[in-house]
């Protein structure tokens, strides 16, 4: 198997080039990213199966290099998360068109056998009217907002329908397509490594560096949660364990959908002081609204608490991960609590060595 990962230096790319490089069964891996290699790719074992691209999907001419490789399998995971203060078009030439671009490549290459397209479940919505005891299955479908993330998520998400029914409306051969919603993906690589600015980083106060994240730290000497704070977790290494049962087998159907997250208990707020040893206090949704458009704009949008943010921080968003258990048999590893807070999993080993 051959194959292209886009986002390949991101913290979900990298973990599956990783791991895939490991793979008998996988000759080479192709990846792409505006940002340069990862310097664990650079030094792992076989590093000879791993072969880069360093570009912005948004533009064009990487195209020819990847028609050259012909890649049996596609993951596009690549995405700029955070919004950036005051470049929308710029974020959707990124993201939008750069998605669109993949998925044009996709339909347009007879190597490609399979498709997996990394979606998010903040894409249900985060809404005054959710409740904690409801859990959102797939068939419910994306509700528009104003929060860009999950926005610009659910319009991608619509262009790769759309796609895809146009190609098999053409007719030939059309590579079969599943799409992954995760929760908040965490374990010891993500948790500890430091290698991205997260709500489980911040409010346990890891962060460090800039003067914004001194704010932050500052600020959160208590937790502060909603009456409905709520979050799910999936552990890292579920994570590309579902990826590579998707991408290195064949699909049941020829377009599915999946949120991944492991069934059982939620991550509630208070859950959430205890995890990260300090005490909760509960503030109301137009609180959080005002400190979040604050902290955006005093920190022209270095604190990520751009517009919307707020509700995903005061409405909870459950989902039902249990469809990919059903279909294929899959059984999570970690609980939704047990991901958030046990140091167990392949990168364990490097956190308790002291390893960065």
């Amino acid at each position: 198997m051959k194959l292209f990962i886009t986002g390949g230096s991101g913290y979900v790319g990298a973990m599956l080039a990783e791991q895939f490089a490991s793979r008998m069964d996988v000759e080479a891996i192709l990846l792409l990213d505006k940002e340069p290699l990862a310097e664990a790719l650079k030094t792992h074992p076989f590093s000879s199966k791993i072969s880069f691209i360093h570009a912005n999907l948004g533009d064009n001419g990487w195209q020819d290099s990847v028609k050259a490789f012909a890649p049996d399998v596609i993951i596009h995971t690549a995405w700029q998360i955070r919004e950036m203060y005051m470049k929308k078009p710029l974020q959707w030439k990124w993201n939008v068109v750069g998605s669109d671009n993949v998925f044009d490549l996709a339909f347009s290459l007879p190597s490609v056998k399979r498709l997996l397209h990394f979606s998010t479940v903040a894409s249900y919505g985060a809404f005054p009217e959710n409740t904690t005891d409801h859990f959102f299955k797939e068939e419910e479908g994306f509700r528009k907002s104003n929060y860009l993330y999950a926005e610009e998520k659910r319009i991608v998400e619509e262009h790769l329908a759309q796609k895809f029914t146009a190609a098999k409306s053409r007719g030939g051969h059309v590579p079969k397509v599943a799409v992954v919603r995760p929760v908040a993906i965490t374990g010891p690589r993500g948790r500890y490594l430091k290698i991205r600015f997260g709500l489980q980083s911040a409010l346990s106060g890891q962060i460090s560096g800039s003067f914004a994240y001194s704010i932050v730290k500052a600020m959160v000497s208590f937790v502060p949660i909603t009456k409905k704070w709520l979050r799910q977790f999936i552990h890292e290494d579920d994570v590309t364990n579902i990826v590579e049962l998707l991408a290195l087998n064949d699909l049941k159907s020829d377009f599915e959908i999946f949120n991944i997250c492991p069934a059982g208990e939620v991550v509630l707020g208070p859950d959430m002081a205890r995890a990260v040893g300090k005490k909760s206090v509960c503030l109301p949704p137009w609180l959080i609204r005002i400190a979040f458009f604050c902290m955006w704009h005093i920190t022209l949008g270095k604190i990520t608490t751009s517009r919307g943010g707020w509700k995903s921080y005061s409405y909870p968003i459950a989902v039902d991960g249990t469809k990919l258990s059903k279909m294929y048999g899959y059984h999570y590893l970690f609980s939704s609590k047990d991901a958030f807070t046990k140091l167990e999993g392949r990168y364990a080993k490097y956190v308790k060595n002291g390893s960065k």
